[in-house]
């Protein structure tokens, strides 16, 4: 079942080989510490690779080469997108040093090209400059409400790249609060694209920000600050 599900979505034999192995790795891990309540094989298919997946869209993606992955996590979106593309550059990001440590081990074990982890915190790194507006593509999943995570992520994304946030049933409510916010940070178009994934009921969303000017500097700030002062209401 874990075949056919992602045989479905396109992939060949070996891209679902390593999807396999990755759950393997991630059910594994998932019993020393809390990487994910989705064990189930047919389950991880759809839930986690598959919905990862579902950001790849050849319009936002063409000509991209570098992705920031920022809250990672178990390596979601970004592990299965590489897994896709190849060809992909990561740049995986996480507050957690225990994640970050597995997920080197998860390129080890997939022989993944072109990864690099880093333990931080999204804040702090986007003011650097090594990583400041820095990537085509920048993802994002299930981490944090829209108009907060839109501060953690575009300042990483070059101008003219995108934002990717794969969202839940509250994408509506979440991209009508995070608009104003995204325009002050550097944001343009917004394109949404709802989705629907075998088995599953919720409506489901991934949102596209294109970077259509530079981030002003005293951005991000730190998660209290955002949710204290919300911009395009008092900034």
């Amino acid at each position: 079942m874990f075949r056919g599900e992602l045989a479905k979505f396109g992939l060949d034999d070996a891209q679902i080989t390593l999807c396999e192995k990755f759950y393997r790795l991630v059910t594994e891990q998932n019993r020393v510490m809390n990487l994910t309540a989705i064990t189930a094989p047919e389950e991880f298919a759809i839930k986690h690779i598959i919905d990862s997946l579902s950001a790849w869209d050849e319009k936002f993606f063409q000509g991209a080469q570098t992705l920031a992955d920022v809250g990672t996590g178990a390596g979601f979106p970004a592990i299965p997108l590489k897994i896709f593309k190849p060809h992909l550059k990561l740049c995986l990001i996480d507050s957690l040093a225990k994640r970050t440590e597995f997920l080197k081990k998860v390129v080890a074990e997939l022989e993944l090209d072109s990864v690099e982890i880093f333990h931080g915190r999204a804040e702090e790194l986007a003011r650097q400059k090594i990583f400041r507006e820095q990537f085509d593509i920048v993802t994002s999943r299930a981490v944090a409400r829209l108009n907060i995570l839109a501060e953690y992520c575009l300042p990483f994304v070059k101008v003219g790249g995108n934002f990717i946030a794969l969202k839940g049933k509250n994408f509506r409510e979440e991209l009508d609060e995070a608009r104003a916010a995204i325009k002050i940070l550097g944001g343009g178009e917004i394109f949404v694209r709802e989705i629907k994934l075998p088995i599953l009921e919720e409506a489901r969303a991934v949102i596209y920000v294109g970077k259509k000017k530079s981030t002003p500097d005293k951005y991000p700030r730190r998660e209290s600050s955002i949710r204290k002062i919300k911009l395009g209401m008092r900034n």
